[in-house]
């Protein structure tokens, strides 16, 4: 299999509606996250109609860590890669945009082939949430930047409050829901509460926000049909399958090194 010819203008627009229109309540758009080409591949192969990275595979299988451990040329050099490799839309974990401006984050994932990203609310180097209202700033100057692309880029706003220390659960929930409606004001197509995991919280929230939301299915295949019952729109897997490749292939070292 070889690879797909750069992808002009107006497939990168084609794609981009397509992928928005994939995000639907009741039938969400299932996203098995690649790390690489040949995953990417399998995942197309599969007959998934959009192919997702994950920060922390690909990151790791470039021999870096995740949180944006790995330089932002070699991150964008293999999202080209992977968009190279596949037909289907692709959309990339950017995490914080790796210091990129908003211009030229959305030029450079354009370039890359992509026509969706991640984009989340916490900084790495302080290791703490980004300001809903700065956050909320930096997709709004995203949201300009894409449309002066042409391309209607789907931006996939990342809510990290269940990654952060808070007084309450219930304070908790609060925030993530004031974070994801102003994220939405300010442009995003979509809001990503990363690790909230109780049915009936994702529900609330999904019903507070009134817009696209991403789940994570942390637990694996058969969370999907409860996950699609909550209402959501999107499920991704983050780096869930790359942590079951790599089991796998230890475990099968394992079993060549016994028997050599």
């Amino acid at each position: 299999m070889g690879r797909t010819p750069p992808r002009t203008q107006s497939q990168l627009v084609e794609q981009a509606k397509a992928l928005a229109a994939l995000h639907r309540a009741g039938k969400p758009l299932v996203l098995p996250n690649a790390w690489d080409a040949a995953s990417a591949r399998a995942v197309e192969a599969a007959g998934f109609p959009v192919v997702a990275t994950t920060s922390a595979g690909v990151a790791r299988s470039l021999g870096h860590e995740d949180h944006e451990g790995a330089p932002v040329e070699e991150m964008l050099a293999a999202a080209a890669r992977i968009a190279r490799a596949v037909a289907a839309p692709v959309t990339v974990d950017f995490e914080a945009g790796y210091g990129l401006a908003p211009d030229e984050m959305i030029e450079r994932l354009l370039e890359a082939g992509a026509v969706g990203c991640n984009f989340e609310d916490t900084d790495h180097g302080a290791h703490r949430l980004v300001e809903a209202k700065v956050q909320a700033e930096r997709i709004a100057a995203l949201r300009v930047a894409a449309s002066r692309s042409g391309v209607p880029f789907v931006l996939n706003a990342r809510v990290d409050v269940f990654l952060h220390e808070f007084a309450s659960e219930e304070a908790r929930l609060e925030e993530g829901i004031r974070r994801a409606l102003a994220y939405r004001a300010a442009g995003a197509d979509c809001v990503y509460p990363i690790l909230m995991r109780e049915p009936a919280s994702i529900v609330h929230f999904v019903r507070e926000v009134r817009c696209p939301v991403n789940v994570l299915a942390a637990g694996g295949a058969t969370s999907v049909p409860a996950l699609a019952e909550t209402g959501v729109h999107r499920i991704s897997f983050g780096g869930l399958l790359h942590t079951h490749a790599m089991r796998d292939l230890r475990a099968a070292l394992e079993t060549l090194r016994l028997s050599t």
